[in-house]
């Protein structure tokens, strides 16, 4: 057979997908969330965590890490946690701007360090009865640090594929 017509099977023909192509793309507002959580971290290290003068979360932090035997029986454990939960989630959130398919991993990784850091402003909370007065701003920078990671890491989680 001669003619235009006719082609040599599989020569040049393309291959050609009937499925939609995932887009490659940030995270932008979960790890919007994320980097804020970081920062609320590292502003709560300036600020006092309790009333009593001088237990700015720098100094809790210090004296967490200067006997980490015993992080446990004094109670330090919940600024370490606010603290390096918050380094952790800064570092996530900025890796959630990077192109991907999806961010899911990531996501859980911000969820579990998101629940340690509530934990460890929940604790306080229920040991003081839930009352509030004793706490100063660098606490509640340290609720906001779980808040927005939390809120972060699910939006993240819940987010599949974009596609084309």
């Amino acid at each position: 057979m001669t003619g235009r017509d006719q082609t040599p099977t599989g020569a040049t023909t393309p291959v050609y997908s009937d499925r939609p192509v995932a887009f490659r793309g940030p995270e932008s507002l979960g790890g919007l969330l994320l980097i804020l959580a970081g920062l609320a971290a590292a502003i709560s290290l300036l600020l006092d965590w309790v009333r009593d003068p001088g237990s700015t979360g720098w100094t809790l932090t210090r004296e967490g890490f200067a006997d980490l035997g015993g992080i446990f029986d004094e109670g330090l454990w919940q600024p370490v946690a606010v603290v390096v939960g918050g380094g952790v989630l800064l570092v996530l959130g900025v890796l959630m701007w990077l192109p991907a398919r999806t961010h899911r991993l990531l996501g859980l990784l911000g969820l579990v360090v998101s629940g340690v850091v509530a934990a460890a402003v929940v604790v306080p909370l229920a040991d003081a009865g839930w009352d509030v007065d004793p706490f100063g701003p660098g606490f509640w920078c340290g609720v906001a640090v779980a808040v927005l990671g939390l809120l972060g890491s699910v939006k993240a989680l819940l987010t599949g594929p974009r596609y084309l």
